[in-house]
C-alpha cells in the first residue's frame, strides 16, 4: 500500500543525501557531517510543492552559512529519473522542491489499482487492538453521550484496521452490581404497583423513574401475572433482572445496529464473577503486594502504586502530597466486590487471557479520575497499562434546535436517547456531526444536521459524490466510459485545480496513518470535506464534456478516482455514499 506523499519526502532526503556525497567528493562540503532535516508541506505552494530545511540543521556541523550549503547542494542535484521538476533555494536556506507530472500520474495509478484498498496503511503491522466503547448501562435507553461514544469508537476501529492493526469491537455489559439489583427493584416496585395499586406501593427514591420501566413491568405481568407476587425477594428480583436484560440488550443492539455499528464481542460482567475471575485477580494483585484488609474489605494500594509511577516519573514526592492520592476498596466487609474489581478482572482479561497489544476505551470525560487507577492496577498485575492501556475521553454533547439547548424529547418528554435522535436526523448526519475531535465539547445543531444544501457538510460532501456519479452515467451513455489508467496521459492535468484535487487524493494514506497514530478519525471528516471543495473547484473550472478526446478521458479519470476516496473516506466514517441526491 502506497503512501506517496511519504515516498516523495523519502525521495527528498535520499537526494539531498546523495548531492551532499557528490559536493563532499568534490571538495564543496566537508565530510563527516551527514545530513538530517524535516520535509513539510509548505502552506503556500507558491514556494514549491515540497520544502526542507536539511541545509538549516547541517549548518552548525559544517561552520557554513545555511543558505551557502542550499546552493551548494542544489548544485549537485540530480533529478533525472525523480518525480521533481525542479529545485531551488529559498530564504535562509529552505530547498524547495517541485513535483513533476509522474508523480500526480503515480497517484491516479495508484488509486486505480488498490481500489477498496486504497489509503489502507501497514503502521499496525497487526497487532492486535481492542476498541471498547459505548458499554451503556443495560437498565435503561441510551442516550447522547452513547450515540457521540457510539461513532467515535465505530470510526476508530475502522481507521485503526485500514492503518493495519487488527481490531476487535467490544461492548461491556455491566450485567452485575448494585445497578443490577437497583433495576431488580425498579420493576419489582412498579410491578407490585400494577397489581397493588401506586398508593400501596412506595417507588425507591434511588430507582430508576423512567417510563421503559413501568413497560418492563407491564411486559413481566403480561407473561407472569400474579405468579411472583409473593415469592423470595432474592428470586423474584433474580428473574426480574434477567427479563428486563433480555428485553434491554436486544434493544440496545437493534438502535446500534440502526447507527451503523456492529460489535465482534459482547462481553457479560456476570462472566466474571461466575467463573471466580474477580476473586482470582484480586488474590493475584494480594499475591504481589498490593492489597491490603482494614475493617473486614480488601483495599489496593492505589496511592502507592501511583505515587511509585510518578516518582519513576520524574515527579517531586511533595507535588505528588498535594494529588492526596486514596486507596481503593476491591471487596466490601460484606464479600461483594467493587466495580473497579471488576473492572481490573475484565481489563486483566483482555491483556492476559485474550492477548491485546493495545486496549482502547471511549469514556465520557466524567470518568477522567479512572483512568491513572485502571492503568496503575495494569501495572500491579505486571500489564503494563502505562503503554498497553490507552483511555479516549469525549466531551460532553450539547443539542441546539433554532438556537435554543433540547434537552427533551418532544415524543417522550425525557432526556433524549438515541432512538429520539435517529427519529429527528438521518443516520449520516448523525455519525458525521458526532465525528468530532473527541477532546472538543460537541454543539450539534438538528437545524443543520437536516439540511439538504451545502451548509450541511454531510450533504456537501455526499452531493460531490452523487454529482460525479450522474456526471459519469451522462458521459457513458454519449460514448465516453472512465479509460483505464495505462491509457491516458497524466501530463494533461497541469492546471492547478487539477493538480491540488491530486495531491487531496494522494494525503488519504497519510490522513488514516495520522488518525491512527492521534486515535482522531476526525481528521477523515475533514479530508473528505476538502476533497469534495476541491472538486467542485475543479468541475467549475475543468470542461471535461466539451474537452478535447485527450483531456476529456484524463479529466474524467481524475472525477473517477475522487469518487472512489469519497466513497472510501465515508465508509470509513460509517456513512454512505448515495449515487443520486
Amino acid at each position: 500500500m502506497a503512501n506517496l506523499i511519504q515516498k516523495a519526502k523519502d525521495s527528498i532526503n535520499d537526494i539531498i543525501n546523495a548531492a551532499y556525497a557528490k559536493a563532499v567528493a568534490a571538495g564543496q562540503l566537508p565530510e563527516g557531517a551527514p545530513l538530517s532535516g524535516l520535509v513539510e508541506i509548505p502552506k503556500d505552494t507558491a514556494n514549491g510543492d515540497y520544502a526542507a530545511n536539511h541545509a538549516m540543521t547541517g549548518a552548525k556541523a559544517m561552520r557554513m552559512a545555511p543558505r551557502k550549503i542550499a546552493e551548494t547542494l542544489v548544485a549537485n542535484m540530480e533529478l533525472e529519473g525523480s518525480w521533481f521538476d525542479s529545485v531551488e533555494c529559498a530564504g535562509p536556506g529552505f530547498i524547495n522542491f517541485r513535483l513533476g507530472h509522474g508523480w500526480y500520474g503515480d497517484v491516479l495509478g495508484n488509486v486505480c489499482a488498490e481500489g477498496a484498498d486504497y489509503g489502507r496503511v501497514e503502521v499496525g503491522q497487526g497487532k492486535k487492538v481492542m476498541v471498547e466503547f459505548v458499554s451503556a448501562n443495560p437498565t435503561g435507553p441510551m442516550h447522547m453521550g452513547n450515540a457521540r461514544g457510539g461513532v467515535l469508537g465505530d470510526a476508530l476501529a475502522s481507521v485503526l484496521d485500514r492503518a493495519g492493526y487488527e481490531v476487535s469491537r467490544e461492548f461491556y455489559v455491566n450485567d452485575a452490581g448494585n445497578q443490577i439489583e437497583k433495576f431488580a427493584q425498579s420493576i419489582d416496585s412498579r410491578y407490585q404497583q400494577l397489581i397493588l395499586g401506586e398508593d400501596k406501593v412506595e417507588f425507591p427514591e434511588d430507582g430508576y423513574h423512567g417510563d421503559d420501566i413501568k413497560v418492563l413491568a407491564k411486559k413481566f405481568f403480561e407473561k407472569y401475572g400474579e405468579e411472583h407476587l409473593h415469592t423470595d425477594i432474592t428470586e423474584r428480583h433474580a428473574v426480574m433482572a434477567r427479563f428486563g436484560l433480555e428485553n434491554n440488550i436486544p434493544k440496545m443492539q437493534s438502535d446500534l445496529r440502526r447507527y451503523g455499528i456492529e460489535y465482534d464481542t459482547w462481553f457479560f460482567e456476570s462472566t466474571l464473577h461466575d467463573s471466580g475471575f474477580v476473586a482470582d485477580s484480586v488474590a493475584e494483585l494480594e499475591k504481589r503486594g498490593y492489597i491490603y484488609e482494614k475493617d473486614g474489605a480488601l483495599w489496593l494500594k492505589t496511592s502507592q502504586i501511583l505515587t511509585e509511577k510518578l516518582l519513576a516519573a520524574g515527579k517531586k514526592q511533595e507535588d505528588i502530597d498535594k494529588l492526596e492520592l486514596k486507596d481503593d476498596v476491591l471487596r466490601r466487609a460484606n464479600g461483594f466486590y467493587t466495580y473497579f474489581a471488576a473492572d481490573i478482572a475484565y481489563h486483566r482479561n483482555k491483556f492476559a487471557d485474550r492477548g491485546f497489544d493495545k486496549v482502547i476505551n471511549v469514556w465520557g470525560a466524567d470518568h477522567h479520575g479512572h483512568v491513572a487507577r485502571l492503568k496503575g492496577a495494569m501495572d500491579a498485575l505486571g500489564l503494563d497499562g502505562e503503554n498497553r492501556l490507552d483511555i479516549v475521553l469525549m466531551q460532553l454533547v450539547k443539542l441546539m434546535s433554532n438556537g435554543e439547548e433540547v434537552r427533551m424529547s418532544k415524543r417522550t418528554g425525557k432526556a433524549i436517547s438515541l432512538t429520539d435522535l435517529l427519529d429527528e436526523i438521518s443516520v449520516d448526519a448523525a455519525r458525521y456531526f458526532f465525528n468530532s475531535r473527541p477532546e472538543s465539547p460537541v454543539v450539534f445543531d438538528l437545524e443543520l444536521a437536516k439540511r439538504q444544501d451545502s451548509e450541511n457538510p454531510v450533504y456537501y460532501v455526499q452531493y460531490a459524490h452523487a454529482r460525479i456519479c450522474t456526471m459519469l452515467t451522462a458521459l457513458a451513455a454519449e460514448g465516453h466510459a472512465v479509460p483505464d489508467c495505462a491509457n491516458i496521459n497524466t501530463a494533461l492535468l497541469s492546471t492547478d485545480a487539477e493538480r491540488e484535487l491530486i495531491k487531496q487524493l494522494a494525503a488519504l494514506p497519510e490522513e488514516i496513518t495520522l488518525a491512527a497514530r492521534d486515535y482522531d478519525p476526525s481528521r477523515i471528516n475533514k479530508y473528505v470535506t476538502e476533497l469534495a471543495a476541491r472538486f467542485h473547484k475543479f468541475y467549475t473550472v475543468c470542461r471535461i464534456r466539451d474537452a478535447e478526446k485527450e483531456l476529456l478521458e484524463a479529466r474524467l479519470l481524475l472525477a473517477d478516482c475522487v469518487r472512489r476516496v469519497i466513497a472510501i473516506s465515508l465508509s470509513v466514517i460509517g456513512v454512505s455514499a448515495p449515487e443520486k441526491m
